[in-house]
């Protein structure tokens, strides 16, 4: 299969450009193609004639979109329809990376791909933007959401074992719960998925719900080497920009019906990741 990567850069970028090697795909980030470039995209898609896009590519600054509201739109939403019709021109399959973000926290269970989104951020408005978009663009659509990624690159993860390392204290918020989510689960998912015709919305994420401050908590557990002390905090007393679900758990189970297979449980993917990181 022919692939062509957006968002090469990214987490799962280079998670699945360690997958793909051997194989014939063409890795893209902003520095090779401007996303939000309409005509740019349709050339340089046209001329690779792609079996499938991967479509990773995102505006993923969360409280920076509250401000930089057209420029969030413009890359998740615009951006990501310019990918879509271009993949209708060329008759390639699409996957499109979305996230827990698109829903409001207030169901009080895991969300299914059947609830209706009701985001409430400019970050998560955007991505649901970029959904429907696609989703008119182009029938060959596979939309994945998923939560707290972390992999190669900046991510929570990393930011507590650096914190842990400079401080004697955190805080963490506790009263918002989600699904930690390894790269390699996620990388998996989305090239499973492509070799199937089950277009459509699923949810792609470890399995297991955590609060962030049980994230850390067992991030510290997991490597042994950590003295921080860690406080749970609120969401109030942690104030930032963009207001995030307060309980956004996904649930796999169209996933592993699809493919006769699912992520791991979240603390066991945490442990892999972070055996280069423990005594």
């Amino acid at each position: 299969m022919r692939i062509f990567l957006t968002g090469a850069n990214g987490q799962l970028g280079r998670e699945l450009q360690k997958r793909l090697q051997g194989t014939e795909y063409l890795a893209t980030d902003v520095q090779e193609l401007d996303i939000t470039d309409e005509a740019a995209v349709a050339t340089m898609i046209g001329q690779y004639r792609p079996d499938a896009v991967i479509h990773g590519a995102a505006w993923t600054q969360v409280d920076a979109a509250e401000e930089k509201v057209d420029l969030a739109y413009k890359v998740n939403a615009i951006g990501t329809q310019n990918i879509a019709m271009a993949c209708r021109v060329c008759g390639a399959k699409m996957v499109y990376i979305s996230t827990d973000y698109v829903f409001d926290g207030t169901l009080g269970r895991a969300y299914t791909e059947f609830d209706s989104p009701n985001p409430l951020s400019v970050y998560g408005k955007s991505k649901y933007a970029g959904e429907m978009l696609a989703r008119q663009a182009t029938d060959r659509l596979f939309t994945l959401r998923t939560a707290w990624l972390y992999g190669d690159g900046p991510n929570f993860v990393r930011t507590m074992l650096k914190l842990g390392q400079e401080r004697e204290e955190l805080q963490v918020v506790n009263d918002q719960h989600g699904c930690p989510t390894s790269t390699v689960d996620l990388a998996e998912a989305v090239l499973r998925i492509l070799e199937t015709n089950r277009y459509g919305t699923y949810n792609v994420v470890n399995s297991g719900v955590s609060s962030w401050y049980g994230f850390a908590k067992k991030i510290f557990e997991l490597t042994g080497n950590m003295k921080v002390k860690l406080t749970p905090v609120t969401t109030e007393q942690f104030v930032r920009p963009a207001p995030r679900p307060a309980y956004s758990p996904l649930d796999t189970r169209l996933l592993q019906l699809a493919l006769g297979w699912g992520p791991r449980v979240w603390d066991v993917a945490l442990s892999d990741y972070l055996q280069p990181y423990k005594n």
